[in-house]
């Protein structure tokens, strides 16, 4: 039975504790987001976290499964646009300065592989797209590229560094060819067009990545838990 832990990690960024899930023993550290809104358990709780369970419980990864802000930023409508992306771009620096930091450390890594389905396939793409110096495996699923429908027609360096779609295409593609990038999708995923968009982003700068779209099935959990164990297993099986 693959062992799982539920532990804080306190941000001196954010000024709180967040609640992590990590499951395995040991292996290659897969840092894990959820849907939008979700809780830091979802992955687990709709198990696609046991649909690799195969290479956790031989030691090949280790999953961590990390809380979000979705709902205290860019989904909390009581707040202005320009609070919503600073709480936000705050969770980003958390995991960039601090908790990936500290993965690394446990795990004698240079970087990490990040994952996620939905909006948690945007956290995860996000922040390898930020900080690719961190990330060595991006698997996304069904994932968005942009936040821009967040921002209520509000605009700032910050809006703009947060939407790939934007600012990838002009960044230097040296960057990122290091990088297993993996994107899924399928012909009936409501991230259809963005997936697609983004990967003729990365073809037009020669980025080599592995473009995905499944048949005759929606955006939902027996899609990612389908396809999640064929991704990883390629590059940890």
């Amino acid at each position: 039975m693959t062992s799982t832990e539920h532990t804080d990690y306190y941000s001196h960024i954010l000024g709180m504790s967040l609640k992590v899930e990590v499951t395995g023993h040991y292996g290659y550290p897969i840092l894990m987001f959820p849907t939008s809104r979700g809780s830091y358990t979802q992955n687990h709780d709709f198990k696609l976290n046991e649909s690799i369970d195969f290479l956790v419980s031989s030691g090949k990864v280790k999953l961590y499964n990390i809380e979000t802000l979705d709902s205290e930023s860019l989904y909390d409508k009581t707040l202005s646009p320009q609070d919503r992306i600073y709480i936000y771009d705050l969770w980003v620096q958390f995991m960039s300065l601090e908790f990936i930091p500290f993965i690394q450390k446990s795990h004698q890594t240079a970087r990490v592989a990040l994952a996620g389905a939905s909006f948690g396939g945007y956290h995860a793409a996000n922040l390898a797209f930020r900080r690719p110096d961190l990330v060595s495996h991006l698997f996304c699923l069904s994932g968005a590229f942009t936040i821009r429908n967040f921002m209520d027609g509000y605009n700032s360096n910050l809006v703009y560094f947060n939407c790939p779609r934007e600012f990838v295409p002009y960044d230097e593609a040296w960057k990122y060819r290091h990088m297993h990038i993996v994107l899924s999708t399928s012909d009936q995923d409501i991230c259809l067009e963005q997936t697609r968009e983004m990967s003729a982003i990365l073809s037009e700068k020669q980025i080599d990545h592995w473009y995905d779209e499944q048949k005759w099935i929606s955006h939902d959990w027996p899609l990612w838990r389908m396809v999640f164990p064929t991704f990883v297993g390629r590059f940890f099986g």
